[in-house]
Parts: C-alpha cells; structure tokens; sequence
C-alpha cells in the first residue's frame, strides 16, 4: 500500500450509504444520516498505513467517531485518497477545500474534529459521488488514489 518512508499524512475516506444510517454516540447522542456519500477528511502523522488498515475493517473497537460509520454492515468504503507527508494543519485546508468545491454539507458539529476549532467537521455529506478526475487534478502530484475494482469492505 504505502512505502514504510510514507509515514504521515492526510486522507479522505469515500463511504456510501445505500440506506439512511442511524448510531447512537455519547457525544452526539442519537444520529440520524441520509444515505448518500460521506467523506472524512482524517490525518495521521506517524502510522498512516496502520491508520488506514485499521479504517478499512469492520470489526474493530470503536474508538474514533468515523468507527461508527465504517464498522456499519450497510455502509461501504468506496476510495481511499492520501495525501502523503503532509501535516496536521493540511487536514483543515482539505475539509474547507473540498466544501467550496464539491459543494459537500457538514452535519453533524464536531464529528472527527475534537482537536480543531476551525472546521465545523471533518465529516462531509453529497448525495452524489464527488468528481475523481477534478480532486485528483487538484492535488496531482500529492495524491495517491486507491481504487477498487470492488468495494473495499
């Protein structure tokens, strides 16, 4: 997947939803999501491909607020995109980028984002997929698509 020198950076998780999805988290209470495309922007700054694998399994600990997402049967983890070597503060520049471009909607406060007050979230909604070739043209000599041919989970 990574070369080990690739230890850090930023990536987007691609889920879809094909039915509304509903969990219950002790900071967010009771939630409610339409189905549609999420897409959270996350970092790592040492372990990137650990993050990542521990991202693409469905049983795990539920540990960080995207767990409640990926561990759900009913939604799948379309993409992976990474953008390597790249610090923490990237990952805001990322999620505000991605809304002005994509048009994508915060909706729920908070969510994946404790450590930062300059993002409402780092949990982003469409209805539709997000254009490839346009993220990828923007960020083309950072980032690393991951494609399937199959759904990833």
């Amino acid at each position: 997947m990574l070369k080990p020198t690739d230890n850090s950076g930023i990536y987007i998780l691609e889920l879809f939803a094909k039915n509304n999805l509903t969990f219950n988290h002790k900071k967010f209470g009771h939630i409610k999501l339409p189905n549609g495309y999420f897409y959270y922007i996350g970092s790592a700054q040492k372990n990137l491909e650990q993050r990542i694998k521990r991202h693409v399994k469905k049983e795990k600990k539920l540990h960080w607020h995207i767990d409640y997402l990926t561990c759900k049967r009913s939604t799948k983890l379309k993409s992976i995109f990474i953008i390597k070597n790249r610090k923490k503060e990237y990952e805001c520049k990322l999620v505000n980028e991605m809304q002005k471009i994509f048009y994508l909607k915060s909706l729920i406060k908070n969510f994946g984002n404790s450590d930062c007050t300059n993002c409402d979230s780092h949990l982003l909604y469409s209805r539709n997929s997000i254009d490839y070739n346009q993220l990828c043209s923007l960020y083309q000599s950072t980032v690393l698509f991951i494609p399937s041919s199959k759904e990833i989970s």
